[in-house]
Formats: C-alpha cells, sequence, structure tokens
C-alpha cells in the first residue's frame, strides 16, 4: 500500500489541472482578439499579394504604413499601380493608359485589401459575427504545401458592408492573415493572399505617393462623388 498515497496524489493533479485545461479553451472571438491585439503592434509591412476573381489572378509587392497607406505595384499585370496616400485612391491601368482616381478622405478608399491591417480589423469586429470554421486547431492551407492556418468565418451583421462572407486565414505562429476570402451579395468570390510579409520595416510616407504618367487619361471620382 506504499504506492497508494502516490496514486492518490497523481491523481488529485489530474483533477486539478482539468479546469486549468478547460481555461486555455479559445474562443473564435477571442481569438480574433489575439489577432487585433498582433496588427495593433504593427506600424508597417511589406510583402507579395495576389489577389484572384476566379477568372484571373493579380500579382505584386504589398506596402502598408499605418494607419491607412497603401500601395500595390504589381508584376502581372505588369506596370499596374494602386495607391492610396491617405486622401487619393489611385489606380493606374497601362493597357489603357487610364489613371483612375478618387478623392477618398472619410471614406474606405483602398478596399479590401487593407482588411488585415489595424484599422480593418476594428471594422471587421464593429460589422461582422465572428466563428471557426470547424475548430481553433490550424489545419492545412490549400495550394501551400506545408503551411497552416487557423480559418475563421465572418458573417456580415451590417447591410452597408460589401462582402457578405470573409474568411479568414491567420498564420498560427504570427497571428498575422495569411488569406482572405470574401464572397460579394451577388455571390462572387475574391482571394487576397499575402506571403513573406515583413512588419515594422520603418517604409517612408513618400514611397505611397505615386507619380502618375502625363500621358495617361485621368478619371476623377470613378467611384463615387467627392464631398469637396
Amino acid at each position: 500500500m506504499k504506492y497508494l498515497p502516490m496514486f492518490v496524489l497523481l491523481a488529485a493533479s489530474s483533477m486539478m489541472a482539468a479546469p486549468a485545461a478547460a481555461q486555455e479553451i479559445v474562443t473564435a472571438a477571442q481569438y480574433f482578439g489575439q489577432v487585433a491585439d498582433r496588427y495593433a503592434q504593427v506600424t508597417d509591412y511589406e510583402g507579395k499579394i495576389a489577389i484572384s476573381t476566379g477568372k484571373e489572378v493579380m500579382k505584386g509587392d504589398i506596402y502598408f504604413k499605418a494607419p491607412s497607406l497603401l500601395r500595390i505595384d504589381f508584376t502581372s499585370p505588369p506596370d499596374q499601380v494602386i495607391a492610396f496616400d491617405g486622401q487619393t485612391l489611385t489606380v493606374y491601368i497601362p493597357s489603357y493608359n487610364a489613371i483612375l482616381s478618387q478623392s477618398a478622405a472619410d471614406k474606405p478608399g483602398a478596399g479590401a485589401a487593407t482588411l488585415a491591417t489595424r484599422e480593418g480589423l476594428k471594422m471587421l469586429k464593429r460589422n461582422y459575427s465572428v466563428a471557426f470554421e470547424s475548430s481553433p486547431a490550424p489545419a492545412p492551407l490549400e495550394g501551400a504545401p506545408g503551411e497552416q492556418a487557423v480559418r475563421l468565418v465572418l458573417g456580415r451583421t451590417s447591410a452597408a458592408e460589401g462582402f457578405k462572407t470573409l474568411k479568414l486565414y491567420v498564420a498560427p505562429d504570427t497571428k498575422l492573415i495569411r488569406r482572405i476570402e470574401g464572397w460579394t451579395i451577388s455571390g462572387d468570390k475574391l482571394t487576397f493572399d499575402l506571403s513573406g510579409i515583413k512588419t515594422n520595416v520603418g517604409i517612408p510616407a513618400a514611397r505611397f505617393v505615386y507619380d502618375s504618367p502625363a500621358s495617361a487619361n485621368v478619371y476623377n471620382n470613378f467611384l463615387f462623388k467627392s464631398d469637396n
């Protein structure tokens, strides 16, 4: 019977550890909060982006600086640019020798690409419900061998949002968003892949000022009429 006290001790330890383990279970809202906290620490980032509409894939280099500066220099289609300097959204389409310009002060000028930011996550928290797709456990990321991601599914709670449903794929080690899938009201699907992201690298604000070709045709306020 000399081993009985040790057995009782081990059993008691297991019983005491069970509530602690239960407390470690993270809800989807809590996990989303951890992702938001991670982005709150990001002053800027750069990396690669691929945007898929189902019919075509656009690829390029993405640069972001808090709170809302954004630039994408595309390699496919070559020389196409999206730039947002905090006041004006500029889209250069070389195949049409056209510049689409939109005064976007106090409006969401940079679109879905800015969801993977501190301000974008704040907007999602206000206007979407959040749940795990199946569980909080990371799962293989389709099309990215060796990578895993935690999958969050967001459903809109405000009719004003353009995406009815969003799916966020979060890298479990960095808590950075690796992929965004969005479904519009009409059922169209857009996918944003972010890879090779480097944070807090000191990108200067001048990086987001786009010097457009003088020969290009300019179309102002192509999204909505400016209030100015």
